[in-house]
Order: structure tokens, then C-alpha cells, then sequence
């Protein structure tokens, strides 16, 4: 399809269980600053909040090119899990001494990548790990 109304997909979401679920909200909206849009509770203490994020994208990569952003992002390769959530901001190195100091732990600080980013890495809340980065050009 090339009619952009004629996209079948209207909106992705990932979708992660988070064991402490206080900590989660507080550092991915409060902290990292994502709006909530929606929150709901149900039964037996269930809850769920929906979190804005911009623009979503799929990422799709094989094997070699996970290794190669491991490599340039971190320094070595295997160090990322099978999914990474990657957050485009304004300042990486403001953005990422805020999480860090919220809990979240520095994989890696920022680096220049080839394609013009600066990027870092960090183990967030709820086991997620993930790059902040910001457009150079």
C-alpha cells in the first residue's frame, strides 16, 4: 500500500510486565517523561498504564547488525538482550544522567555512533534494557 490513510497498522505498543510497577511508572513518566495517556485498574489488583512515546518504529536487525550496535554502543558485542527500546531525545547525556541517577544502571555512557548519534545504554526498570540517543545532524 502507498496511500499512507490505507496503512493497516494505526499505532504499535510493547507491552512489558513490570514486577515493581510503582518503580516502572515512576521512572518511564515521571523520570524519563513519557505523558500518560490512559491508565485503568481491574480485578485482583491488575493495572496498566499507557505511556506516549512519540513516534513508534519496528527496528527489525539480524544477528551481525545487533552485534555491530553492541560493539559501537557498548564496546563489546552480546551485551543486549533479544529486545532493546531505543528513545530519541533532545540531550543524551543530560537525559542519561537523569535515569541514572533515578535507579536506572549505565551500560554505557554516550558515544558518537557512525550514523551520526549519540548514543547510551542503560538497564531500566521492569528489565528493559535501553539506548537513549540523539540525532547529531
Amino acid at each position: 500500500m502507498t496511500d499512507a490513510d490505507a496503512t493497516p497498522v494505526l499505532q504499535m505498543r510493547l507491552v512489558v510486565e513490570a514486577d515493581d510497577y510503582d518503580e516502572a511508572l515512576r521512572f518511564y513518566r515521571d523520570v524519563l517523561g513519557l505523558r500518560q495517556a490512559e491508565a485503568y485498574e481491574g480485578e485482583g489488583g491488575a493495572r496498566v498504564a499507557i505511556l506516549e512515546a512519540g513516534r513508534a518504529t519496528l527496528e527489525l536487525a539480524n544477528p551481525a547488525q545487533k552485534r555491530m550496535i553492541d560493539e559501537v554502543e557498548v564496546g563489546r558485542a552480546g551485551v543486549a538482550p533479544k529486545y532493546r527500546v531505543a528513545f530519541e531525545v533532545r540531550n543524551t547525556a543530560a537525559v542519561t544522567d537523569e535515569l541514572v541517577d533515578a535507579g536506572a544502571e549505565l551500560i554505557a555512557p554516550p558515544v558518537e555512533t557512525p550514523w551520526r548519534s549519540l548514543n547510551a545504554r542503560l538497564g531500566a526498570p521492569a528489565g528493559v534494557q535501553i539506548t537513549i540517543f540523539q540525532e547529531l545532524d
